[in-house]
């Protein structure tokens, strides 16, 4: 509601897309002075801007998808309006980004948003080298006609990571695709080219595929036949890459027949 306030009383709307923006506020019954601001016409625009704010105007600007400013040259607009000592204010909306994060069914306590990679392969390459190590998950945008591409380098470059290619986040025709680097450039190669705008999470390093639990459970006996309770669950949480309270609880449930005290929390 914060949203469309502030586009009805804004003096102009700078957007990608006037056609686009212009179906957007129609659905609200709102009508709106546009103008276009995108990456071709930023270095022009951007002063005339400016101009009319220091005129005591207002500007509101949007995005055809997504969140304003990631990926998009409204990042200088804001730059440059703060250099001027005009205040700028957010009205957070859909992000394809922390979407992603969310359904992806990965790490969401650290991340890394990598934007684009670079469309070239070796620049590419170098790029995926860089972050290989960032102990976070990984989020990245794509093209939709890159993307088996980008997917093949990923898994040549950061191993069979667990990941998730995200399409039309918070659209109409929203999906999900779950699976490894690998299986998913395998997917993609022979499915070609989806339609929309694409994101791509992928797992820090070191996390596996979950453990299946019949083989968690095993490996805890095992390590439990050994030593105590505390010291099995650190060792298979090692050796499986599950999360050490997943281990605990699986432990927990088995019980330790030749230990009779409280088990104390691992964590």
């Amino acid at each position: 509601m914060r949203a469309l306030d502030v586009l009805a009383r804004a003096n102009l709307v700078a957007c990608e897309d006037t056609r686009m923006t212009m179906k957007l506020l129609a659905i609200h019954g709102l009508r709106a002075r546009l103008t276009t601001y995108h990456d071709h016409n930023a270095e022009t625009v951007r002063p005339r801007l400016i101009e009319r704010l220091k005129g005591g105007e207002s500007v509101a600007l949007v995005s055809d998808a997504g969140t304003p400013l990631v990926s998009d040259p409204g990042y200088k607009l804001v730059r440059d309006v703060i250099a001027a000592g005009i205040s700028v204010t957010a009205v957070p909306g859909p992000s394809a980004v922390l979407t992603a994060l969310v359904v992806s069914g990965l790490p969401t306590d650290r991340f890394l948003f990598a934007g684009f990679l670079p469309p070239h392969l070796l620049a590419r390459q170098r790029a995926i080298a860089e972050i290989a190590e960032v102990r976070a998950s990984l989020v990245l945008m794509e093209s939709a006609k890159r993307l088996a591409a980008t997917l093949a380098d990923l898994a040549a470059g950061l191993g069979p990571r667990p990941a998730a290619v995200t399409r039309e986040l918070t659209k109409m025709f929203e999906e999900v695709r779950s699976g490894s680097l690998d299986e998913l450039a395998r997917h993609y190669a022979e499915a070609g080219a989806p339609k929309g705008e694409i994101a791509i999470v992928i797992a820090p390093p070191g996390e596996a595929a979950p453990t299946a639990e019949a083989d968690l459970d095993a490996a805890l006996r095992n390590a439990m036949t050994q030593g105590s309770l505390k010291d099995a669950v650190a060792l298979v949480a090692a050796a499986t890459q599950t999360p050490r309270r997943v281990v605990y609880a699986r432990a927990l449930a088995l019980g330790k027949p030749t230990d009779t005290a409280k088990p104390t929390d691992p964590e």
